[in-house]
């Protein structure tokens, strides 16, 4: 067998499953039920792909294949009667799922109606963030735990219930309107977050990027800023993932290996996603009125700091510094402190920095955190504490779980020696 069907398989598998959960979920309006028929349509992926070879668009040979089973799931079941009659009973192996009403609210997106079912209120915070990462992102489940700080059976539980919950609830596959809607968008906003976030700095693996869950969320947050244009912290959020994802080109050297922020050549920072993220902001500035920003508009006045700045020198690090106390006052988290200390140390030394990263040595959720002992070894090595400061890195390069960012991390420990 060659390793080529398999290993291609695994890439496409991981970009589109989300797409194909989604589009199964349409019709059998379960979600549990869709990620067990995209799990199928991969086991037959499986068997004929090594021996007939990688089909064309291997998205929609998923796709129609998980489709495909959905309709005979459906015909299985005489409760399903009257979605069968919808759906039609010669309905071709890749036809799309009927039309539903038209509403000028209305958007023609399963993803997007993915993320609000998976948000449902009937779901615990936690369970809505894990489920909607699993389900949309695509992540296993210790991506997730490291993404959120929590153990691995903590998040395995977690998506479990959250299934059973929402097919105990025969909760509708949409994207609710009014109230409910305005309810469920701060579990939608962190969601998206998450998913960029996995994308622009992946916890596992060895690329250090994934850009197709950055384009996800990305996409995803402008949508949202079409569907809810008054809702300051969608803007917020929109103008915070074009700032990142300007960067995405000068965050890899040559073989991929990390480009820290300090090195990047700003000259392949997409200048057109910085214009798209100042616009989003203005719009997050103008909804807000007097009011106090959102943590989102304060990340992405953040984000804006780094963008518009020509060299990194250039950076208004003290701005940056006050907008993190800012953010810390509205949502404390000790990982918005650690932000603050780099912040702080760049507009004011390593020294009060370093006394802020020991400050949080104790905090439970950054216990296996790798980024606070790379913090730390980087000021260390700023005040000439070299032994210690390789000790800091090699700490962070055995927690994390990126190979590409482990090597950067590595070098670093051997450049505070060298």
């Amino acid at each position: 067998m060659e390793p080529q069907p398999t290993a291609a398989l695994e890439t496409v598998f991981r970009l589109e499953s989300p797409r194909v959960i989604a589009g199964v979920a349409r019709l059998v309006r379960d979600v549990g039920i869709a990620e067990e028929l995209t799990q199928d349509a991969l086991v037959a992926a499986l068997e004929q792909w090594p021996r007939d070879g990688v089909p064309d668009n291997p998205g929609a040979w998923l796709m129609a294949t998980a489709r495909r089973r959905a309709v005979d799931l459906i015909r299985r079941r005489e409760t399903y009667a009257r979605k069968l009659a919808e759906i039609g009973r010669d309905l071709p192996a890749a036809a799309p799922p009927p039309e539903e009403p038209a509403d000028p609210e209305d958007i023609d997106d399963d993803l997007l109606r993915l993320v609000f079912t998976a948000c449902h209120p009937v779901l615990s915070a936690e369970a809505r963030i894990a489920l909607t990462l699993r389900l949309l992102g695509g992540l296993t489940t210790p991506e997730i735990a490291r993404a959120c700080l929590v153990p691995e059976p903590t998040v395995a539980q977690r998506i479990v219930r959250a299934k059973r919950t929402l097919a105990r609830k025969n909760i509708d596959f949409e994207v609710p309107y009014g109230p409910d809607r305005a309810a469920r968008l701060g579990s939608v906003l962190e969601v998206i977050y998450l998913i960029f976030n996995e994308g622009y700095a992946a916890t596992a693996g060895d690329d250090w990027l994934r850009p197709a869950l950055c384009e996800d969320a990305l996409r995803l947050a402008r949508v949202l800023s079409a569907l809810m244009p008054k809702e300051p912290e969608v803007h917020g959020l929109t103008a915070l993932l074009e700032f990142q994802a300007s960067r995405t080109a000068a965050r890899t050297g040559p073989d991929g290996e990390p480009v820290l922020l300090e090195d990047q050549n700003r000259h392949r920072w997409n200048r057109l996603l910085i214009a798209r993220g100042i616009t989003a902001l203005d719009h997050a500035h103008a909804t807000t009125g007097s009011g106090a920003p959102g943590p989102y508009v304060l990340q992405a006045a953040i984000a804006a700091c780094h963008a518009t700045a020509h060299t990194y020198q250039e950076t208004d690090w003290p701005r940056i510094a006050t907008l993190y106390g800012l953010l810390a006052a509205r949502t404390p988290s000790p990982v918005v402190e650690l932000n603050r200390a780099v912040a702080v140390s760049m507009a004011e030394g390593p020294a009060p920095a370093l006394a802020l990263v020991d400050a949080l040595a104790a905090e439970p959720a950054l216990r296996d955190y790798h980024l606070l002992p790379s913090v730390r070894g980087d000021l260390l090595a700023r005040l000439g504490r070299t032994a210690e400061a390789r000790a800091e890195f090699e700490r962070a390069a055995s927690l994390t779980r990126n190979a590409r960012e482990r090597a950067l991390l590595l070098d670093r420990a051997r450049e505070a020696t060298g």
